[in-house]
This record gives structure tokens, C-alpha cells and sequence, in this order.
């Protein structure tokens, strides 16, 4: 295992220009490779990259993150996905709508990134906030996109991996299923 896939945690914590120098550019390339496929350009990649990067630094350092459960390169290439994924719907909204985007909040927030007080949340809420977050990656991917993000089969079909429109409402309705089964257990 070479230094740069050798980085813990702890190390991040410190805040060293080194490590977070490392981190920045051990998954830049990597991150690039993944994205190329949306056909983005150069500019928008590069503002989407730093932009994972530092959402990615702040739950380090905010404590969000408690420990890896995947490569450092895995988190990063997520958050910028769901970023990814924001710019083409703005883009797509751009060319079919009239909506003026300037109403809309800039600062991104995702789902997993969310701090919820528990004290606020009603019983439901918080079942559904705990059951959620067992859910597998695919899953909670398919119904943040759909549910949360206001994505459409369609924008989900154009964007991810899937199949056909049928593959994503079948998956999307066993996603749920699950969810309810948990819950209602």
C-alpha cells in the first residue's frame, strides 16, 4: 500500500498541508476518469472536483466522518457524483425552462450530510432516518435522487446506470418495499 492510500483519518484531522495536498491529488485524476463519462466540461469538472473535495474536508473536520468504510477516492467520487448530478439537471432545466435558478439556494447540501437533531423529530422521522441510512448504496442512491433531489425516471435513466425506465421503477418500488418492511418491523 503506497502513502497515499495509507492516509487515516487522524492524519486529515491534523489539518496538514501535506496530507491534504496528498489527499487533493492522489484522487483528482481518479475523479476525473469517473466523470468524464457526463460529457461536462473541463471547467465545470475542475469546480465540481474542488467543490467534493471541500465538502469532503469539512465533514472530516466537523467529525461527520467517524471512520472509512471505503477508500478516501470512493467518498470523494460520491459527494461529486450528487454534484454532478445537480449540474446536469440545472443545465438540463436551463435549455426547457424559464425558471429563473437565481431563487435557488447555491449551497449544496446532501442527504447523508445532514445534521438532524433527534429532539425535533417525530417518532416516524426518526424510524425513517435510521431505517434510511441501512438501506445498501444502490437504494439510497435511487430514492435521494428520485425523492429528495426531484429527479425524474428519465433524468435518473440519462444519468446513472440503469437500464431502462422499467429496471429503475423496479428497483425504485423493492427500495421502498425494503424501507417500509424495516420500518414497520
Amino acid at each position: 500500500m503506497d502513502k497515499k492510500e495509507s492516509i487515516t483519518l487522524e492524519d486529515l484531522k491534523k489539518g496538514s498541508d501535506e496530507v491534504l495536498r496528498q489527499v487533493y491529488e492522489a484522487n483528482r485524476d481518479k475523479f476525473f476518469n469517473y466523470a468524464k463519462r457526463y460529457n461536462l466540461p473541463k471547467e465545470d469538472l475542475v469546480d465540481i472536483y474542488q467543490d467534493a473535495y471541500i465538502a469532503f474536508y469539512d465533514n472530516v473536520m466537523n467529525n461527520k466522518i467517524k471512520s472509512f468504510t471505503s477508500a478516501i477516492s470512493t467518498y470523494i467520487i460520491s459527494i461529486g457524483k450528487y454534484l454532478i448530478f445537480d449540474t446536469l439537471k440545472k443545465k438540463s432545466r436551463m435549455v426547457t425552462t424559464d425558471f429563473d435558478f437565481s431563487t435557488l439556494d447555491k449551497k449544496t447540501v446532501l442527504v447523508q450530510d445532514l445534521e438532524i437533531e433527534n429532539q425535533i423529530l417525530t417518532k416516524e422521522q426518526k424510524l425513517l432516518y435510521r431505517h434510511f441510512d441501512s438501506l445498501g448504496e444502490k437504494c439510497k442512491e435511487l430514492l435521494n435522487l428520485f425523492y429528495y433531489r426531484g429527479f425524474t425516471i428519465k433524468d435518473i435513466l440519462e444519468h446513472t446506470s440503469y437500464n431502462t425506465e422499467n429496471v429503475i421503477k423496479s428497483a425504485k418500488s423493492r427500495c421502498m418495499k425494503t424501507l417500509k418492511e424495516r420500518i414497520f418491523n
